[in-house]
């Protein structure tokens, strides 16, 4: 590994260039055509077969270095409609439009720009370095992964049929814990996740006649209340689930009973089988609730995303695992709880029929957390920000993405020959 990551610590300053014009510059899922172009440009340049447009904006480089496995490195494009503090002097001030029309500013809060930074610093290494390896490298910048349908819009387009064939997909992903720690766990590693979209429907009317409609506001808030009994009454306590309800929108007047009200929710599962028994129970409820207040017609149950289970292979992750704990040292590598959150990284090593492997890195001052293997507390603590925050911006920059690019190189190295 010396030889392989030999030089690297010398191109972070322009990883780190990089990673501040990407955080500047973010786009909103399916939107990432100047992030795309840039992207592609320092892979080309390091001497990679690019090509553009997957899935939309995905782009992939090939890097072909003599007989030996494949190897896919992925990190995802998009930001989020997020309006950030002012804190650092590169912080974005851009504003996007969303899926539905809306305008709003935007921010790579959830640390994107780190990881396509990352990647960049790790597939400049390995292509500096051919002469300490040999097989085939893919990297991958995959769009719209915070809405969970990037990785499969780029499968649709035919990834499989259209790059080479690979032998382990590799992700990582920012999380709010120590710089220069590692986390990562073997099996079950992040939840399904499911975004429904709900409209109630009622009989609108004056609210001083409230006895001549149907109002969507009183069912929907019935829904919201009822449906926080199905992990506590339907889920055994030895499994998990989350039901949340983050959205409620109706009415416009204070006097005018609407017509209609839209709950947007969001479950989280670590098991098929609840997840289906949660999703069963979500239904009931909102058909069962309008029924009984009599509403004129059944609400409007709609899909918005879907994320599937993220898995590790077990073999392939304590192989990471070790192969980390032997380069950086046992003391900055953990095994972490699975995690609630969500990613669709799982989809190409599923596609391909594949091992995967996805870690955590983190990328904030130490100081922030009295346990390393528990940074989650500091988040819960208000000590230190967590992804999705307007302050999510990661300190001690080089650090951080040095540690990252090495340790996309370290996993790549246990399969390229």
């Amino acid at each position: 590994m010396s030889g392989l990551l030999a030089g690297l610590e010398d191109r972070i300053a322009g990883v780190r260039e990089l990673y501040e014009d990407l955080h500047r510059n973010p786009e909103l899922s399916f939107q990432e055509q100047r992030t795309a172009g840039v992207l592609a440009q320092r892979l080309r340049t390091a001497g990679y077969e690019v090509t553009g447009g997957v899935g939309g904006t995905g782009v992939v480089g090939v890097l072909r270095n003599g007989d030996g496995p494949g190897v896919l490195l992925r990190a995802d494009m998009d930001a989020l409609p997020v309006r950030e503090v002012d804190q650092v002097p590169y912080r974005s001030t851009a504003v996007g439009v969303d899926a539905d029309g809306n305008e709003s500013p935007v921010m790579h809060a959830c640390g994107h720009d780190a990881h396509m930074a990352a990647l960049i610093g790790a597939a400049e290494q390995l292509a500096a370095r051919r002469d300490a390896w040999s097989g085939t490298v893919l990297a991958v910048c995959q769009p719209a992964e915070e809405v969970g349908g990037g990785a499969r819009a780029m499968i649709d387009d035919g990834f499989l049929d259209r790059f080479p064939a690979f032998d382990v997909a590799l992700g990582q992903h920012i999380a709010s814990a120590p710089s220069t720690h590692l986390y990562v766990r073997p099996g079950v590693f992040m939840a399904a996740a499911d975004s429904l979209q709900v409209t109630v429907h009622g009989r609108g009317g004056h609210g001083a006649q409230p006895q001549a409609t149907v109002d969507p506001i009183v069912i929907a808030s019935s829904i919201v209340l009822r449906l926080q009994t199905v992990v506590a009454r339907e889920i055994s306590p030895e499994d998990v689930a989350v039901v949340t309800v983050a959205a409620v929108h109706a009415g416009g007047k204070e006097n005018v009973i609407p017509t209609t009200a839209e709950l947007k929710l969001n479950v989280r599962t670590f098991d098929p089988e609840v997840r289906e028994t949660v999703l069963a129970a979500i239904g009931r409820i909102v058909r069962h609730e309008a029924a009984a207040a009599g509403a004129p017609r059944e609400p409007d149950i709609e899909p918005i995303n879907s994320f599937p289970l993220l898995v590790n292979d077990v073999d392939a992750a304590r192989r990471v695992s070790d192969a980390f704990a032997g380069e950086f040292g046992e003391d900055v590598v953990h095994t972490p709880q699975a995690k609630a959150g969500s990613e669709d990284f799982g989809a190409f090593g599923t596609a391909a029929g594949v091992p995967s492997v996805f870690w955590n890195f983190g990328g904030f001052d130490p100081a922030l957390y009295a346990d390393p293997a528990r940074p989650n507390a500091a988040v819960a603590a208000g000590k230190a920000p967590g992804n999705h925050s307007p302050e999510f911006v990661p300190t001690g920059l080089e650090p951080t993405l040095l540690r990252a690019s090495s340790a996309l190189v370290t996993a790549a190295a246990l399969w390229l020959g």
